[in-house]
C-alpha cells in the first residue's frame, strides 16, 4: 500500500505541476495540518459536575484513539446567561495533526471511515473556501476502527478541517482529487 505522503511526491507534484503550469515543485500545494474540533454544547450546560467530567473524559479518550494524540480542552471565555453557560466552563476541544499523525489519520479518513459512514455518496465541493482548505463535519465518531461500537457510551460528531497552502478554491480541489478525496464531480 502507498502511504499518502509517497503519493503526493511520486503523482500529485507532477500532475499538479502540468495542471496549473507550476515552473517549480515548491509551488505545488500541500497539506499543511489538519484540524479535529468539537464542541460539547448542551452537554457541557445541562450536566454537572461528575456527570460532566466522564462525558468530557469518554470523547476525549475517544478521539485520542482516533487522532493518536491528546486533545486540548476549550474553555469559555465569557457567561452568557441565554445558554446558561458559565466563565472557564470545557465547551470544546481540538487537536491539530503534523507530519506523519497527519498523513496516517487522512489514510484512515479517506479509505476506512467515510466508506464506512451512512450513506455517503462523495464529499461536496461547497466545503471548500476560497483559499482550497476543506472543512468536513463528520455525524458519528464510531465510523473509524479504533473506537469499538460496544463500548461506546456516547455518540458524537466532529468536524475536521485540512488546511492547504493553495492559494485559489480550484487548486485546493484539485490537490485532494488527486490524493483521492472522494470529491463529488461538479
Amino acid at each position: 500500500m502507498i502511504i499518502l505522503q509517497e503519493r503526493y511526491k511520486q503523482e500529485v507534484i507532477p500532475a499538479m505541476m502540468k495542471r496549473f503550469n507550476y515552473k517549480n515543485k515548491h509551488q505545488v500545494p500541500k497539506i499543511e495540518k489538519v484540524v479535529i474540533n468539537i464542541g460539547f454544547g448542551r452537554e457541557a450546560v445541562s450536566k454537572d459536575g461528575e456527570e460532566l467530567k466522564k462525558f468530557i473524559q469518554g470523547v476525549t479518550e475517544s478521539l485520542a484513539l482516533i487522532t493518536g494524540q491528546k486533545l486540548s480542552l476549550r474553555k469559555s471565555k465569557q457567561s452568557i446567561a441565554g445558554f446558561k453557560l458559565r466563565e472557564g466552563i470545557n465547551i470544546g476541544a481540538k487537536a491539530t495533526l503534523r507530519g506523519k499523525r497527519m498523513f496516517d489519520f487522512l489514510v484512515r479518513l479517506i479509505d476506512i471511515a467515510l466508506p464506512r459512514s451512512r450513506d455517503f455518496r462523495g464529499l461536496d465541493i461547497k466545503s471548500f473556501d476560497q483559499k482550497g482548505n476543506f472543512c468536513i463535519g463528520l455525524k458519528e465518531h464510531i465510523i473509524f476502527p479504533e473506537v469499538l461500537v460496544e463500548k461506546a457510551k456516547n455518540i458524537f460528531g466532529f468536524q475536521v478541517v485540512v488546511k492547504t497552502t493553495a492559494e485559489t478554491k480550484e487548486e485546493g480541489i484539485e490537490l485532494l482529487r488527486y490524493l483521492r478525496f472522494p470529491i463529488k464531480k461538479d
